[in-house]
């Protein structure tokens, strides 16, 4: 095995281990949250540069859940068209696509959140899964990272709700286990379910109990990132990470996941090179490596890769 063999996810042919992160091109989306022509420009070049997964960036649920105001919506079925047009780039290049589904959240403060609100977030939520299908997707990503919305309720640190949202790991989970059991529907073989999740919430042995549930769930692809950390940890690392641990300490989380779980992990933050990427999959550390600032550097990366695998070992790959 190595970064260009083929991975099926349900009915979906991954032509290699590489994947386009949900970046999200602040500067390509005006405030409206529509599509532009630069945007499906950009995923036109990620997808004709042969990577084999492409996640489309946090779309919003709800236009006052934005992390920025230039983000792309999916809070009503106007954006479903613009949408329909970057999904149909994935199946022209035969890429699997999936789109990130995203609500920026309350930080510390969720816990103070009315228990309606959260129940109305939930349903649209429901409803941008909806959307997300009928513009064509291969699946949704659920953004359940980095301190947004969904993160703030793992988290055993943020959340200190009393209520159905909060409490014991299961009720903190409460939101993610009850939007795909409202949604099980538009799950099929043709329909994937990825979830990205925070590793570090706040510690790694809370990460792997959530990646377990999520597996217990029926998500089908988690991908491993931040999520809200330790106060007790200042530093740029908030776990602690073995010494001679060659990646990223995000990485690292993303490794030790993988462990615990039979479903595929995607690994991200800092792979820039080939050889980095091949090291993590020859080595059966992570199933998919994610490539974020070396796709915007250079949108055929994949291709790129294997010319220096060709170098570095000698060995052509389709």
């Amino acid at each position: 095995m190595n970064l260009f063999t083929p991975l099926n996810i349900k009915n979906k042919k991954l032509k290699n281990r590489v994947v386009l992160p949900p970046l999200v091109r602040f500067s390509m989306v005006e405030k409206d949250g529509l599509v532009t022509e630069s945007l499906l420009e950009w995923y036109k070049d990620v997808a004709e540069g042969g990577a084999g997964l492409i996640i489309v960036e946090a779309s919003c649920v709800a236009e006052d859940g934005k992390l920025r105001d230039n983000q792309i919506g999916i809070w009503e079925d106007s954006f479903i068209e613009g949408l329909s047009k970057i999904a149909a780039i994935g199946k022209k290049y035969e890429v699997p696509m999936l789109i990130q589904i995203h609500h920026a959240g309350f930080k510390e403060k969720v816990a103070e959140v009315p228990e309606e609100l959260l129940d109305q977030i939930l349903n649209q939520f429901v409803e941008a899964f909806k959307r997300a299908k009928k513009a064509g997707f291969d699946g949704v990503e659920i953004h359940g990272a980095h301190t947004y919305l969904i993160s703030q309720l793992n988290s055993r640190i943020w959340n200190l709700r009393t209520d159905k949202y909060g409490g014991s790991l299961e009720k903190r989970m409460f939101f993610t286990e009850e939007l795909i059991r409202r949604t099980k529907k538009l799950f099929n073989d043709d329909f994937i379910l990825g979830y990205r999740m925070g590793g570090n919430e706040p510690e790694l042995e809370d990460g792997i109990k959530i990646a377990k549930y999520l597996e217990k769930l029926g998500v089908d692809l988690i991908h491993v990132s931040s999520g809200v950390p330790n106060p007790e940890k200042k530093q740029e690392i908030k776990i602690d990470l073995p010494d001679d641990f060659p990646f990223d300490w995000v990485v690292y989380l993303g490794v030790e996941i993988k462990k615990h779980v039979n479903i595929p992990v995607i690994g991200v933050r800092n792979i820039k090179t080939e050889e980095q990427a091949s090291f993590l999959i020859e080595n059966e550390m992570l199933d998919l490596v994610a490539i974020g600032r070396g796709m915007i550097a250079r949108p055929n990366w994949v291709e790129f890769a294997k010319k220096e695998y060709f170098k570095r070992t000698g060995k052509m790959v389709d």
